[in-house]
């Protein structure tokens, strides 16, 4: 880790002037920017401190829907109350990401700018072609080992896989991320990497995630998040599913569908072919299958990761039939 100058702003606009030097990076949680210095992939020329910048941790949820501040605690989001009444897949998201202790220091805002956990991204002197790191200098894991990379949304430039868990329930829901002078719907916000893998966000120099906003409905308020992994905890999504469900008065045809799927793309997945597919229809188990099967159109496999292909449409089903109460 080289030297680096260190800067305690006394409000927002001093730290979004601050974040506008070059080589400048954030220090809230910690645990993202501490993470990748240590394995050389960060070397912030300065870091500024906003952990302590009042206002930026509140959580408020009302009748229009929530306002989680960026400085909010992952913890304290997923145990709240009206979250967990308005949101429960945001909740379920937070609960089965990271560890405890993580959760208990990383902000949301952090959260939301996580990168990814692609090995190559992150073995700077094993691998040293990483677009993303060094851009125009090639893709290790393309010909590599691919189990964890994307079938949707890659690139010849980039595979790697968007690692959140909150990102994928928040896209589902229609979130947007406030930046100060600007809201961007967080679909929006999370990139493609196209031929440009070292842009991840559409966060501009000068900018920093205030808030996440999510708008009430029906369909988040009967909601759940589905993570299948490896192991019980501690480990990033092989594949995941925020499904959300508006029934109709007789309680059986869909008025409103939302599904977005994680661990299988290169940014949080909306899978709204899946969503037109059964809106207006019965929810029922076979019905659910064939729909289910549309979130992977287009999906491309590499090596390793034509596992994923037939796995996704299985969890959607599942988060499907467990939402609306048929498994």
């Amino acid at each position: 880790m080289r030297d680096f100058t260190y800067q305690r702003p006394a409000s927002l606009a001093e730290a979004r002037n601050a974040a506008a030097l070059p080589g400048a990076m954030l220090l809230a949680g910690g645990t993202t920017l501490l993470d990748l210095a240590k394995c050389g992939v960060a070397a912030p020329e300065t870091v500024i401190d906003i952990s302590h910048l009042p206002g930026l941790a509140s959580i408020e949820v009302g009748l229009q829907g929530a306002r989680i501040g960026a400085l909010a605690k992952m913890s304290a989001v997923a145990d709240n109350a009206g979250i967990i009444r308005e949101f429960p897949a945001v909740s379920e998201a937070l609960w089965q990401s990271a560890s405890a202790q993580l959760r208990n220091m990383a902000t949301i805002g952090g959260n939301l700018l996580q990168r990814t956990r692609c090995a190559y991204f992150r073995d700077p002197s094993g691998f040293p072609a990483c677009n993303k790191r060094n851009p125009g200098s090639g893709c290790s894991a393309l010909g590599g080992v691919t189990r964890n990379h994307a079938v949707l949304g890659a690139s010849p430039s980039c595979i790697a896989t968007n690692p959140g868990d909150l990102a994928v329930a928040l896209v589902a829901f229609d979130a947007q991320v406030e930046l100060g002078a600007r809201t961007v719907a967080l679909e929006d916000f999370l990139l493609t990497p196209g031929d440009h893998p070292e842009r991840e966000t559409d966060l501009q120099p000068g900018e920093i995630i205030a808030a996440v906003s999510i708008p009430a409905s029906v369909a988040a308020r009967r909601s759940t998040y589905l993570k299948v992994r490896d192991r019980q905890s501690y480990e990033f999504a092989a594949a995941s599913a925020t499904v959300g469900i508006e029934f109709e008065p007789d309680g059986r045809t869909i008025r409103d569908l939302r599904v977005a799927l994680g661990g299988v793309a290169t940014r949080p997945w909306r899978a709204r072919n899946v969503e037109d597919a059964l809106k207006g229809k019965v929810l029922e188990p076979d019905a659910v299958r064939r729909a289910s099967l549309l979130a992977m159109e287009g999906a491309i496999a590499q090596a390793d990761n034509h596992y994923k292909i037939e796995l996704a449409p299985r969890v959607v089903a599942r988060a499907l039939l467990k939402t609306g109460a048929l498994a």
